[in-house]
Parts: C-alpha cells; structure tokens; sequence
C-alpha cells in the first residue's frame, strides 16, 4: 500500500490529498493496509483520505466523497470486492476523473490508470508447486512457507489521457509493462 501511495504521488505530485479505498469488512487485510497507510503518510508531503466500502453502492459513493474531499488520487485496496469487478472501477475512476492505482492488472488491463502489486500467474505457479509436491506425499507441515516475491507495474497510457496526465519517463521506464 505504501507504494502505492508513493507511485501514485509521482503521477500527481501536485495532490494534497490523496483517497484510500479499503473495506472494513475484511479487517485482516484492511487493518494491515491502513497501518502501510500511516507509515506512509508520514514519509510524503500529503493528507491520506481513508474511505470504506463494503458493497459495490459504497464503492461508487467512496469515489463520489474522493471527489468531494478533493482527493487528487485513489489507492484502490486489496480486497476481492474491488478485484472482482475491474470493469466497473476502471470506469468509476475515469468517470469521476480521478487518478487511481490498483493492486492487480486486471483493473488497468479493463481501462484504469496503473496497477502495483502481486503477480498472480507467479502466484498460481507457486500453488501449482506447492500441489505438486502435496501430491507425491509430503506432509504440509514440512513445507517451507512461501508467499509470491514477485510484483509487477502496469501503466494504460489511453487512462492517463483519458485523465489528462502527462507521466514521467522515469516511471515508465520502470514499468513491467505500459497498454498503449
């Protein structure tokens, strides 16, 4: 989350406040992000927004208070409410004008702005692995405990135009891969 904020920070230095969407419904994962919330808003010359949403109404109403407060950017969180409809939140984020960074590809992939986060192919490879060796007869608890290590930035530039933003070459550049 915190890099999130960071990365979306380079796309509109210029934002005072920047929105946070996350749902408290889920408070394993919205509880972590939140803390990764604060940590970073000690770093950065900003005002972090933090905005719940637990149904898909609340999420349109969480970008229309974005708008209200202001907000210069959206950091979509981790949870699978937001995941499982990339369509409706890339179009929330251009419809409300709205800079937004996703978790997943999916959402940038679906016409969002950008996305950092974990690569699930790698994931699933990982699982995959993991089934594998289940299969032929090892005891769970002689597996070592993984998670995924590796993380990937996708950029949409049709977004960024559709938003009237101009991105930095730096960022670009580091880019896994920019949909033109």
């Amino acid at each position: 989350m915190a890099k999130r904020i960071e990365l979306i920070h380079q796309v509109v230095p210029d934002a005072k406040i920047i929105a946070v969407l996350v749902n408290p419904a889920v408070p394993a994962i919205s509880a972590q992000e939140v803390a990764d919330v604060q940590a970073a808003h000690t770093v950065l010359p900003i005002q972090v927004e933090l905005l719940e949403a637990s149904t898909l109404a609340a999420v349109d109403a969480a970008f229309s208070k974005a708008v209200e407060l202001h907000a210069g950017a959206l950091v979509v969180g981790s949870d699978i409410l937001f995941f499982d409809r990339p369509v409706e939140m890339a179009a929330l984020a251009i419809r409300f004008g709205i800079p937004s960074i996703y978790p997943n590809r999916g959402s940038v992939e679906a016409g969002g702005l950008m996305s950092y986060g974990s690569d699930f192919v790698d994931a699933y490879r990982l699982m995959g692995i993991y089934a594998g060796r289940l299969q032929k007869g090892e005891t769970p608890a002689n597996l070592p405990v993984q998670q995924a290590t590796k993380v990937e930035m996708v950029i949409n530039l049709k977004a960024a135009k559709a938003l009237g933003l101009t991105l930095p070459i730096a960022l670009l550049g580091r880019a896994d891969e920019v949909i033109e």
